[in-house]
């Protein structure tokens, strides 16, 4: 649906504008942005600002996908734009012109082209002021998919996650958003509204866009990401859970998911985790476990008590193996252990 007005300004209909043939909102007038707008995005507030009413124009297009949406908006002048909570979405704010300052609870930034964007989180209320003919590019993410792919990346149950509002655009991950958005954007205009984008190339775009976005910007659940990938390390009190079950489970067989599990993380990362802390890996430990319960053993067999029959019970299947390692730990044979001790 499209908001006309003969006073729209050359501002809002520049040929600089992005996605002209997806046009939605294009007006003079302050209530029908608002409205038509809001049906779009959600209900807000706006009002211009440093007596820019005269000057105020709309302009909003807008390409929709599964799951998520690319769009030009560019407003005439200034405007101070209060949507609230946004619930539903996160919006990444990507400036072409002029500059915005963004207010959520707990951070303020100004944005602009090569400078900043702006990473808005549905469940943090937001004020913004847009100036001096802001337009930007925006990328609006549905929550629920953010939601479900933070949820998978870092191991934990789905929640709401919050992300640092500010997004560098001079850093690697401004310049890869940017290009990703930009290459969206023309793939966009040059399939036009009558055409649809592959639904094969519409998740290849969310599926990249969506680890890229929770993988290298800050968020609530950063830290369980990094964890669960093994990028950062585990909690020793974590690694400690896990070889004391080792300790007091060695005669069960090694199962890395359930010990995983135990230690909060993922499976690359308990490896990882055990090879920082422990100097060895989880099957290492677990071998040396073992071998020290086949050395007690040993030195309180009674008689007639065999070794193959007490490896067994340890959890040994391997025994020529077993007999290697238990030399190379003790320095002689399982055989000569139980002789010299009975």
């Amino acid at each position: 649906m499209i908001a006309v007005s003969n006073e729209v300004s050359a501002r809002a209909s520049s040929t600089s504008a992005r996605l002209k043939d997806f046009a939605r909102v294009a007006t003079a007038r302050v209530d029908d942005a608002a409205e038509a707008i809001g049906r779009i995005f959600c209900p807000h507030e706006l009002t211009p600002v440093d007596r820019s009413e005269r000057d105020f124009s709309a302009h909003h297009n807008c390409a929709g996908f599964n799951g998520f949406s690319v769009n030009y908006v560019a407003y005439g002048g200034s405007v101070a734009i209060n949507p609230g909570c946004l619930d539903r979405f996160f919006l990444l704010q990507m400036p072409l012109s002029g500059s915005a300052v963004v207010r959520t609870a707990a951070r303020e930034l100004t944005t602009g082209p090569q400078h900043c964007a702006s990473l808005l989180s549905p469940t943090i209320p937001t004020e913004m002021t847009w100036r001096d003919d802001c337009a930007q590019l925006i990328v609006l993410l549905d929550r629920k998919l953010v939601e479900h792919r933070a949820a998978a990346l870092g191991g934990v149950a789905v929640r709401p996650i919050e992300f640092d509002p500010a997004v560098g655009l001079s850093g690697p991950l401004g310049q890869t958003l940017s290009a990703r958005i930009e290459q969206l954007v023309t793939t966009a205009e040059q399939i036009g509204p009558h055409k649809s984008l592959s639904a094969v190339a519409a998740a290849d775009w969310r599926e990249s866009f969506l680890n890229v976005l929770l993988n290298e910007q800050r968020h609530s659940l950063s830290s369980a990401i990094d964890v669960f990938n093994g990028r950062a390390e585990a909690q020793p009190a974590a690694l400690k859970r896990v070889r004391a079950h080792l300790e007091t489970r060695a005669t069960e067989p090694l199962d890395l998911a359930e010990l995983a599990e135990i230690a909060g993380t993922g499976v690359r990362a308990l490896q990882l985790g055990f090879r920082r802390h422990f100097g060895t890996t989880v099957s290492e430990m677990l071998l040396d476990i073992r071998l020290a319960h086949l050395n007690a053993r040993l030195k309180t067999a009674r008689t007639g008590e065999r070794i193959v029959d007490i490896a067994f019970d340890l959890g040994f299947t391997h025994l020529s193996r077993m007999a290697s390692a238990y030399r190379a730990k003790f320095g002689e044979s399982p055989k000569a252990t139980l002789q010299r001790l009975s």
